[in-house]
């Protein structure tokens, strides 16, 4: 896939935290047997294989129609994030399916799958801008290792503590977000800009 566009802003004197994972073609296809009427939607799925945060979108549903993403391919904007209740159950917690139409029969998740993250590091470098000063370094493994690679929910975790966020000194900058594969690929999955906002409790 393409470098994802993702702008970040770090408080002051606060833990910056951010999930992220990692998604890639070809898509996935899991068939609904049920979505209830409630706020959230609890969609059923059997077998569907995903982890809390995992991003799906819902196509092809006959009935309730309104929980189908509007675009087909669905867009970036059509995919919600997801809550693991079972191995068959999941809930779209920003659906509020309670005033749609009752499901009848159909339809499907679709979503990108996980890239595995066995083996890989990951780094990020923040500067003033494309080719400029470094601010700030982060990396996956020591002596920094303010990169967690979780590779069971195939989740990847930025923390800046709230000790280093204290001692930023700039404003604003770029970065980009790089995987670097056991064979030394390296792949850009994010850039973006990163503003800081300045602390007012100290």
């Amino acid at each position: 896939m393409a470098t994802k566009k993702l702008n970040l802003v770090i408080r002051q004197g606060e833990t910056f935290q951010r999930i992220i994972r990692w998604e890639s073609p070809p898509f996935i296809y899991k068939p609904i047997t049920g979505i209830t009427k409630a706020a959230p939607a609890v969609i059923t799925a059997v077998g569907h294989d995903l982890v809390t945060g995992w991003r799906a979108a819902v196509v092809s549903v006959q009935g309730m129609t309104e929980i189908n993403a509007p675009d087909n391919p669905p867009k970036d904007r059509d995919f919600k994030q997801v809550t693991r209740i079972s191995d068959d159950l999941l809930s779209m917690n920003v659906v509020n399916s309670s005033e749609y139409s009752t499901y009848e029969s159909g339809g499907y998740l679709q979503y990108y799958s996980p890239v595995s993250l066995t083996g890989y590091s990951a780094r990020m470098d923040i500067k003033n801008r494309v080719g400029g000063t470094e601010l700030l370094s982060l990396t996956s493994g020591a002596p920094d290792n303010r990169i967690a690679i979780d590779t069971a929910n195939y989740t990847i975790t930025v923390i800046i503590s709230a000790t280093d966020t204290s001692a930023i000194t700039w404003t604003s900058g770029v970065y980009d977000f790089e995987m670097v594969s056991p064979t030394g690929i390296v792949t850009t999955i994010f850039s973006g800009s990163i503003i800081v906002t300045q602390e007012v409790t100290t």
